[in-house]
């Protein structure tokens, strides 16, 4: 059987391969075009969050480098840091920017502890940036020709964009700057300098007048002017640099300063201390108190109604419901978000509370060296360091005074009577010593003259010395009688001094006093009474350089073994009735310091007379706003009184006040507390305090406490014109 085909009943058609191929050339196209637009928009997303990954890694790297930097420059001035190249490599810029890679997290794009917690086992990662990015030198690049990590901002301009450079001859500085963070006083501003500060260098090389930066730490108002010292480096920081061969990220390197500001404390109320403000250890609150400008403390507690100006801190505040900052109340705390945007908004771009932590590339650190403040004698002597400044004589106060005057004899274990003192000081820039120093010559002698004394007159002449204060002999060479602290009408006979060599005919001499001697109070305790406006006749007697150079005083008791009495111990601080004390006599009038004076000790300090209460003429170029001047002062003391023979019935103070109080300790410190001569508190009614920041570099005392304003500021090209 054959089975017949079926067949199909219609019209006769035909098929067009043109059309055929052409419809799937247009579909092909079209899936082709789609698939790279898609193509284009994942490599877009992936560039996008390459980029992204990259920012975020830089600003981590960035805050790293801010709280990396002041450790090394720190570690750069100390003892041994340049001993051994194993050591002075840790403190370098490359080893700054290594460990700052490390501590950001940026050698991954996911943490390990992360990673790990996800529990995903054979992970693959997607992210062609995930470098270990182990060549640093590849990320961190000096700016234009220059070689290294870094560009220091030290002897040449590097443009208008840029901040004004420092100046130094020293060639060690000049070899290490550009690779350790170097800190140092031979670092000062030159003529490079002049068109970018605000006072002549020549006279101001040290501390300037600087613009305080665009941050929100508010030591200082943002664009105005303060007193400080900029040191800089500026580098081009490229994360995708390293990983480009990888990625083909075009990602341009960002330009950086990063800058350490030395600034003088110069607020009204100026300590990285624990501080309790508003009210006095008696719980009276504060009364007669005018507080300018602002308040800088490590952590505070403000009580009561009390107003401050601003408030700027490092550990945060604690503020009373009635306390007004800037004249403005805060129901919540200052931090609050939105609190600060809504003052700027209403009040004016200046917010009075501030924390450091507050912007991320910025760090404040106040250079505290607590009671060793007070005592050269507890520092051994540094060597094999970085910086040609080491820390110690970078830090501490007594070592950095250009007069001391030491204990260093006493009468046996039991009497603690002082019988021997040393003196030195400066002269054509050396160091001179008096040494065995006995201030009892009130007995005759056989021996010579000591330095400084003057011939006046002759036998039974007489000479008047007004007011001066002077130490007076009557003999000949083989004899001498001696009178200290004498003033008017002398004459010079045996009638007044006893024969000291009979059967010879005698003459008188002088000397300008002892700006110091042994004393003791009413209740028997032991001092030393040092006496300011003596020592410039006296270092005019014994030729030592004026008191433009000779400027500060430490004194502190020699207990060590090899220059020092084995009956002698260091004093105990808080202080105690057991230890020495010093009285500040004859000090009212401080114009014969024309750069200020500064003291420095570690024993208890009886203020005896009204301190720095006679105007000087200010500065060539400088008008006080309130159209007064004192010579600068400072008092670096473990515990202050007032009153010597009496107790004072009220105390006011003008100016500075501050603490070396540790911001660390439990009880805070009240700074404007006061006690009279035998340690009884003064009641609030009886203290007026009048405190004003410093607002010029002319009204810097000799001594200060420095602080460390550490800033990392990106140079945008976009905006900078290159």
């Amino acid at each position: 059987m054959t089975p017949s085909l079926p067949t199909r009943r219609g019209q006769p058609g035909f098929v067009s391969y043109l059309l055929v191929l052409t419809t799937a050339a247009i579909l092909t196209l079209l899936m082709v075009m789609t698939y790279r637009r898609a193509s284009d928009a994942q490599a877009v997303q992936k560039n996008v969050q390459l980029r992204n990954d990259y920012t975020e890694k830089e600003d981590a790297i960035l805050r790293s480098i801010v709280a990396i930097t002041p450790n090394r420059a720190i570690r750069a001035m100390q003892n041994n840091s340049n001993s051994a190249t194993s050591v002075s490599s840790l403190l370098s810029w490359q080893q700054i920017f290594t460990e700052a890679l490390d501590q950001a997290n940026a050698r991954t794009s996911i943490p390990s502890n992360l990673l790990s917690a996800l529990n995903i086992s054979s992970v693959k990662l997607g992210n062609s940036g995930d470098s270990t990015l182990a060549t640093p030198s590849a990320l961190f690049k000096a700016m234009g020709s220059d070689t290294g990590y870094v560009s220091a901002g030290i002897n040449r301009s590097l443009g208008t964009y840029y901040p004004p450079p420092l100046t130094t001859a020293n060639s060690t500085t000049i070899a290490r700057d550009p690779l350790y963070p170097i800190i140092s006083s031979d670092k000062t501003y030159g003529a490079l300098a002049q068109s970018s500060v605000g006072l002549p260098v020549a006279t101001y090389p040290n501390f300037n007048l600087l613009t305080y930066p665009q941050i929100n730490f508010g030591y200082a108002t943002p664009g105005s002017p303060f007193v400080a010292k900029r040191n800089w480096w500026a580098f081009t920081l490229d994360v995708a640099a390293q990983d480009f061969g990888v990625t083909k990220l075009a990602h341009p390197g960002r330009d950086f300063v990063l800058s350490i500001y030395e600034v003088p404390s110069q607020l009204a109320i100026s300590a990285s201390s624990f501080m309790e403000l508003g009210q006095f250890a008696s719980g009276d609150a504060w009364q007669n108190v005018t507080i300018a400008g602002g308040v800088f403390a490590g952590k505070a507690l403000v009580d009561g109604t009390t107003a401050v100006p601003a408030l700027a801190s490092r550990r945060g505040m604690i503020l009373s419901g009635g306390t007004t900052l800037g004249g403005q109340s805060f129901t919540a705390s200052p931090f609050t978000p939105g609190v600060r945007e809504t003052y700027q908004l209403t009040q004016g771009s200046f917010f009075p509370a501030s924390l450091a932590s507050e912007s991320g590339r910025v760090a404040f650190v106040p250079i505290n060296r607590g009671v060793d403040f007070f005592d050269r004698l507890t520092h051994a002597t540094e060597g094999q360091v970085l910086s040609p400044t080491t820390w110690n004589n970078y830090s501490v106060g007594a070592l950095q005074c250009a007069m001391r005057l030491d204990i260093t004899q006493v009468v046996s274990a039991i009497n603690k009577n002082p019988t021997m003192l040393r003196f030195s000081y400066l002269k054509s820039g050396a160091r001179n010593s008096i040494n065995d120093l006995n201030l009892s010559q009130t007995t005759p002698v056989a021996t010579g003259l000591p330095v400084g004394y003057i011939l006046c007159c002759a036998e039974n002449e007489t000479h008047n010395f007004g007011t001066a204060v002077v130490d007076v002999a009557y003999g000949k060479p083989g004899g001498y009688a001696y009178q200290t602290g004498q003033t008017g009408s002398i004459t010079f006979n045996n009638a007044r001094f006893g024969d000291p060599l009979v059967g010879t005919v005698k003459n008188g001499y002088y000397r300008p006093s002892y700006p110091f001697e042994v004393t003791s109070l009413a209740s028997g305790k032991i001092c030393l009474a040092v006496y300011p406006q003596r020592f410039a006749q006296f270092l005019a007697a014994i030729g030592a350089d004026s008191t433009a150079v000779n400027s500060s005083l430490v004194v502190n008791v020699d207990y060590t073994t090899t220059t020092g009495s084995v009956w002698l111990t260091k004093p105990a601080i808080p202080c105690t009735d057991l230890d020495y004390g010093i009285l500040l006599k004859e000090c009212a009038d401080m114009t014969s310091f024309s750069k200020g004076f500064s003291l420095v000790t570690n024993l208890r300090t009886y203020i005896g007379e009204d301190f720095n209460v006679v105007q000087a003429s200010p500065p060539s170029g400088y008008t006080p706003a309130s159209g007064v001047y004192y010579p600068p002062c400072s008092l670096f003391v473990p515990e202050k009184r007032f009153g010597v023979d009496v107790d004072p019935l009220a105390v006011n103070v003008a100016g500075q006040i501050g603490s070396l109080a540790s911001e660390t300790n439990a009880t805070p410190v009240r700074p404007l507390d006061s006690k009279n001569m035998s340690g009884t508190a003064l009641g609030s009614s009886h203290i007026t305090v009048n405190l004003r920041p410093i607002v010029h570099p002319c009204e810097l005392p000799p001594i200060s406490m420095m602080n460390w304003l550490v800033v990392l500021e990106e140079r945008r090209r976009e905006f900078v014109g290159y």
